[in-house]
């Protein structure tokens, strides 16, 4: 029987100190109700929390009043690369403004790199003793673009004074699984030759976070060591089915083209291709997770990843490994792109210091 879940919400942004008089009158309009076949029809008020931030707080209203329904008919590709060329450009330039480092493009085992350099301040020691420690950034940008590199590899790059490689791996849907974990995987066994495993981190977000596990898994199917840690920041490990958040959140949280999913006829994935969506490596939930590397996982209430993010993290608890999960309160998918929210700037120190904590001197 077809099964599928269907919300609306009334995203309220509330001023902290409206009168709780006038918040118990708006949760009678609240209701929730079930077909025969498990489908809720959920109407909910959501009061602005006051447990963030007061920038968060106005990020997160303007979300809800800048967004405008998309022109109609599906965005094409190019326009997507196009906009996504636009704000990653924008927010790379903030990124190195406000997180100084050195970038130098390159290419490593064919693939093409930038490789991140903090700039060495005092102790001066301290930045010599990083210098056998390197990070592989993978960037977002739902494999078919790039919203995330320099973006996530330069706050990172300054805050642990670790050196960053940011790999410009192959693009869907010319270039389908598993074209970009062969690069990463490429880009690794060339590293190698110059770091211990040990001294190694892989990190990513959205796109980056779900090729860092696919990654790790490929590394011991080739009998490689495997790196010192993992970030898997707002990711998932299955394919094969659609997630509760997914079908709750849009990319902005609650703002944005809610576009849910019926598990039992899922669509065509640019991505994914003609691979069996249960490939362990594809959809590392599937692999045998043991003695997997420490990992950090992150995510936030209002993800619509948080629910494969959260999956994740209990396979790899599973499995005996070593593997944290921090949850932020109410933000939306990769908010640490942001850099005006002081969640962001906890979430990157949070980052930086467990791989500073990982991995070998």
């Amino acid at each position: 029987m077809k099964s599928k879940v269907m919300y609306l919400f009334t995203f309220a942004a509330f001023a902290i100190a409206q009168s709780l008089a006038a918040q118990s009158n708006l949760a009678q309009q609240d209701s929730a109700t079930f077909d025969a076949d498990g489908t809720a029809h959920v109407t909910r008020v959501v009061p602005l929390p006051a447990t963030i931030s007061p920038e968060a707080q106005k990020w997160l209203t303007s979300l809800g009043i800048a967004h405008a329904p998309r022109k109609s008919g599906p965005e094409t590709l190019a326009e997507r690369r196009a906009g996504t060329d636009v704000w990653r450009a924008q927010d790379s330039a903030e990124a190195r403004k406000l997180y100084p480092v050195n970038v130098e493009e390159t290419s490593i085992a064919g693939v093409r790199t930038d490789i991140i350099t903090p700039i060495a301040t005092p102790p001066i020691a301290s930045a010599e003793a990083n210098r056998a420690r390197v990070l592989i950034n993978l960037h977002g940008g739902g494999f078919n673009s790039d919203s995330g590199s320099l973006i996530e590899g330069v706050p990172i790059a300054n805050l642990a004074k670790i050196k960053v490689v940011s790999v410009y791996y192959r693009l869907a849907p010319e270039n389908p699984f598993p074209a970009a974990v062969d690069d990463v995987v490429a880009v690794y066994k060339e590293l190698l030759k110059t770091y211990k495993p040990e001294s190694i981190g892989i990190f990513g977000t959205s796109a980056g976070a779900i090729l860092t596990g696919e990654v790790a898994v490929r590394l011991r199917q080739l009998g490689l060591p495997l790196p010192a840690a993992l970030g898997i920041f707002s990711g998932l490990a299955d394919f094969s089915r659609p997630s509760d958040s997914r079908q709750i959140f849009a990319l902005n949280g609650f703002a944005g083209e809610l576009e849910p999913t019926d598990p039992n006829h899922l669509p065509d994935d640019q991505y994914v291709g003609k691979t069996n969506r249960k490939d362990p490596v594809l959809s590392p939930l599937f692999a045998d997770l043991r003695r997997m590397p420490p990992s950090l996982l992150v995510t936030s209430t209002r993800d619509l990843l948080l629910s494969d993010t959260a999956t994740f993290h209990r396979a790899l608890l599973r499995a005996g490994d070593d593997a944290q999960l921090v949850v932020f309160e109410a933000l939306p998918h990769a908010f640490w792109y942001h850099f005006q929210l002081p969640e962001t700037k906890e979430a990157l120190e949070l980052m930086a210091n467990f791989f500073d904590e990982k991995l070998a001197r």
